[in-house]
């Protein structure tokens, strides 16, 4: 093992192996991943297989992830909501962390016991979360709830509160200092908040208009997320809390589903976040265990104050803002969660001396406990919100407004028939003579359209094939299309096969299991528009094609879109088809902000489409 140990090569190479490996035993597991990177750490560490003992390069590229931990979890924050809901978050973030946090400085104090500085310490850890469970929120699509938002917002004000007991603490640590030496590192914290929280954002909007390169973009945030970093150290602060801020600051230039965004949690999440978490794991010391009760009784003591301090949070949180019982469970699910606050803290104090090792192992096995707890916790309370949300707005949906409008051949009576069985009140009857009449009817109403192409009559459909394209979940109609879904395959005693991405299909599941609007459906995956043509090899006679549609500067828009009618004549001329354009609100602010430009299918993918489609031609399944 000895040459394992002095080759840079052979350790990067374990460690992206885990990093491949670890999310798909996790998700089989449906434990949250950040457990089993920590896992990993300690199995190849020196205290279990003893693969690494001491890296020089994991260690930088770990810090490096400690940083982006920090810079993500200020760029997720919901600037716009967090202003809609600032008092309330406020309220809520010092309530979750000073309960926990005195709750903490008592027990750490007069129970373990330790002195006030670790104590305070302690009691900032018990006080910080991190939203780890917000992607369960995210993926049932409850992120809109004001539980949700609020807890959000409470979020950056409690890892705020954290971090300055940190930097009070390594302050107290240090050997007194003189009055000018105060002077000194107080303009230089000045100069540290006024280049993070006022130039940096500036500089990056005028470098973002000027240049449109993704590498020189990306290059560029890395190199401010870094240098916030540093002025945070030079005016005598933690890093981290340069990287938070500067995450806050660039907020808004980084909206959550821009190609920008997208690649900066790309190369965070697949690299340096790992790593930071299977540097944590190497820290541990796994004997430390069964050898001696004291980490156990710490991590006991550590676990029993941080759920009694967040669940009374939760608590005053119903009582206050009149919460639902689900609403209070989300709450405390998304605020109990810790990692990045935590381990940052716990990392840096036990490096100054200022906290054991036994204190580092029992914060290991709290994070372990708490991720997994609040994971199952979230995804309870989020999908009874997510029941309860979509059959609300599906019966405020139910009056709105259709357009039906065929191409070419005149189906007005059918289409009135289809209005009848889809249970659609408000409706309006068109013909079309092309694609180009159709696109100016979608272009000057904010109905919702559908677009009738018939090739057998309507009663005759066993099976409804439909497409939903990424991120429908996230658009204003989303439960109204799928509700004219619903009501036709029950009217036409219909079986439903959805083709959609992993992520959607959630949303579509979620919606197929609620009380009294069952629908019974199979879920087939389709990675992107492109790979529509792939459905003219499996479906049947008898079955009829349901596309769902969106316009221009929507969420879930594709310029793929504009193909369909070309894709409709090439591959589904002989089969009954129906295109759906869901409603949308004109002059929507929240269209206006997103960035949802998804690039052209790339020759990768295309590919990948005609490999796909030879086997689907020579390989008999079952249909």
């Amino acid at each position: 093992m000895a040459d394992m140990h002095m080759s840079p090569l052979l350790i990067l190479t374990l460690v992206i192996g885990i990093i491949w490996f670890v999310p798909i035993v996790c998700r089989k597991l449906h434990v949250p991943s950040i457990v089993g990177f920590i896992l990993a750490g300690i199995a190849i560490g020196p205290s279990a297989l003893n693969l690494i003992s001491d890296s020089p390069t994991i260690k930088i590229l770990g810090s490096l992830g400690m940083l982006y931990i920090m810079f993500q979890s200020g760029s997720e924050i919901d600037i716009n909501d967090f202003k809609q809901y600032k008092y309330r978050s406020l309220f809520f973030g010092l309530c979750t962390f000073f309960i926990p946090f005195i709750l903490g400085l008592i027990t750490s104090r007069y129970l373990l016991p330790y002195g006030w500085l670790p104590s305070l310490l302690l009691g900032a850890m018990y006080g910080s979360h991190t939203l780890m469970t917000y992607p369960i929120v995210s993926r049932y699509g409850v992120q809109k709830n004001v539980a949700v938002n609020i807890t959000v917002g409470a979020t950056m004000w409690a890892i705020i509160l954290s971090l300055i007991v940190l930097a009070i603490v390594e302050g107290c640590s240090h050997a007194s200092q003189s009055m000018t030496e105060y002077a000194i590192q107080l303009c230089l914290v000045v100069v540290f908040l006024l280049s993070v929280l006022w130039l940096f954002p500036r500089f990056a909007r005028m470098f973002f208009k000027r240049y449109r390169d993704p590498i020189s973009e990306f290059v560029v945030v890395m190199l401010m997320l870094v240098g916030s970093a540093l002025l945070a150290d030079l005016a005598g602060l933690e890093g981290i809390l340069g990287a938070f801020l500067c995450g806050v600051s660039l907020n808004r230039l980084l909206p959550n589903r821009s190609p920008l965004m997208g690649r900066i949690n790309f190369v965070g999440n697949s690299i340096f976040v790992p790593l930071f978490l299977i540097s944590v794991g190497l820290m541990i010391d796994i004997h430390a265990f069964w050898s001696s009760w004291s980490t156990l009784t710490i991590a006991v003591v550590m676990i029993t104050t941080k759920l009694i301090g967040k669940s009374l949070s939760a608590w005053i949180a119903q009582a206050v803002f009149r919460f639902s019982k689900h609403e209070r469970q989300l709450v405390f699910g998304l605020s109990h969660a810790t990692a990045a606050g935590t381990l940052a803290i716990v990392t840096i104090a036990y490096q100054m001396g200022i906290l054991s090792s036994d204190v580092l192992n029992a914060s290991v096995l709290m994070i372990l406990v708490l991720c997994t707890t609040a994971s199952f916790i979230s995804e309870h309370a989020a999908k009874e919100l997510a029941l309860q949300e979509s059959a609300k707005l599906e019966s405020d949906h139910e009056d709105d407004y259709w357009l039906l409008t065929s191409v070419g051949k005149d189906l007005r009576p059918t289409l009135r028939e289809i209005g009848e069985m889809a249970s659609l009140d408000n409706i309006e009857i068109k013909q079309s003579t092309d694609w180009k009449d159709v696109d100016n009817l979608v272009e000057h109403t904010s109905k919702s359209v559908i677009v009738y192409h018939e090739a057998q009559p309507i009663n005759t459909i066993n099976r409804l094939v439909v497409a939903v394209p990424r991120y429908a979940e996230k658009e204003r109609d989303f439960i109204t299309c799928f509700g004219l879904v619903r009501r036709l395959a029950g009217e036409l005693g219909a079986k439903v096969v959805f083709y959609a991405t992993p992520d959607t299909q959630n949303a579509l599941q979620v919606m197929c299991r609620r009380p009294g609007k069952y629908l019974r459906a199979s879920f087939r995956t389709m990675e992107g528009w492109e790979e529509i043509s792939v459905i003219s090899q499996t479906i049947m006679d008898n079955d009829m094609l349901v596309l769902l549609s969106s316009r221009k500067s929507t969420a879930s828009y594709n310029p793929l879109f504009e193909e369909i009618p070309t894709m409709l004549t090439q591959h589904f001329t002989e089969f009954s088809s129906m295109v759906v354009y869901p409603e949308q609100l004109m002059g929507s602010p929240d269209m206006d902000t997103l960035l949802t430009e998804i690039p052209p299918a790339s020759k990768t993918w295309s590919i990948i489409s005609g490999i796909k489609r030879l086997i689907l031609r020579f390989i008999p399944f079952h249909k």
